[in-house]
């Protein structure tokens, strides 16, 4: 099941959506406590030829669950994730009413199918919200929670796979794990352990780390007090990491900027 993250879009970004909702949103008082959604499959891929996908959104509340569905390119700057609306790919119906107990299928289309030398990623933002909100929809849709699912549409090379390097700085007083991923396909980065000088294991993450889109780099900070010295420029540290599912163990070279 996706994890939910609490979330207010922006007034330009909910514009487009606003309008249909406010009209579902008014058709009666708000439910006294909020709807269980479960959405599946929770990560789709496009592959060669492939023009259309699907999420299913199952309602296992006792009451109707209503909210909006937005496309977004993914791409990371600066070691941070950053979202722009996608024009390549649409969702239908954007706008979602699931009643109690049933499922909603919501149709991915992408505006051609040509696959390129880099796999393209995107994300799917469902938003769950209030049905009381039909006030405020007009003037910027209030979110109650957030799903966030990755698309990736498969590069030309079937055998396409990342290339990641590993470096260690600081930055903002703080010590940064940086990784770059100089593939074609995504890494999706799980649990992820870093050895210092001392031999101590610093654990950055138990489950999902994150992603490292090809061609990008992605950062994360450590759990490491920015003022302990994890050793010279130029020296290695050990790390054990999981990428896309399989364990991988890698040497994170500690750097200067």
């Amino acid at each position: 099941m996706t994890r939910p993250t609490r979330h207010r879009p922006s007034l330009t970004s909910a514009l487009h959506c606003a309008l249909a909702l406010a009209a579902l949103l008014h058709l009666a008082p708000a439910p006294a406590q909020a709807a269980n959604l479960q959405i599946s499959p929770v990560s789709i891929q496009f592959r060669a030829g492939q023009g259309a996908a699907g999420i299913n959104l199952q309602n296992y509340g006792d009451t109707p669950l209503y909210g909006q569905v937005r496309v977004y390119t993914w791409d990371q700057r600066d070691g941070q994730d950053v979202l722009t609306p996608a024009t390549d790919v649409v969702a239908s119906p954007p706008v979602m009413e699931i009643a109690a107990r049933s499922t909603q299928t919501i149709r991915l289309v992408r505006r051609g199918t040509t696959q390129a030398p880099v796999e393209q990623t995107y994300r799917i933002l469902i938003d769950e919200i209030p049905r009381g909100d039909s006030a405020g929809a007009a003037t910027g849709v209030a979110i109650r929670l957030q799903y966030s699912v990755p698309v990736f549409a498969m590069p030309l090379d079937d055998k396409a796979a990342p290339r990641l390097s590993w470096t260690v700085l600081r930055k903002d007083g703080a010590w940064i794990l940086r990784v770059r991923n100089d593939g074609n396909l995504h890494a999706q980065i799980g649990a992820t352990t870093l050895k210092g000088p001392d031999g101590k294991d610093h654990e950055l993450s138990k489950g999902l780390l994150g992603y490292t889109l090809p061609g990008k780099s992605r950062e994360w900070r450590l759990p490491v007090d920015g003022a302990v010295e994890l050793g010279a420029p130029g020296a290695a540290l050990a790390i054990r990491a999981s990428v896309n599912a399989q364990p991988l163990a890698a040497s994170g070279t500690i750097v200067r900027e």
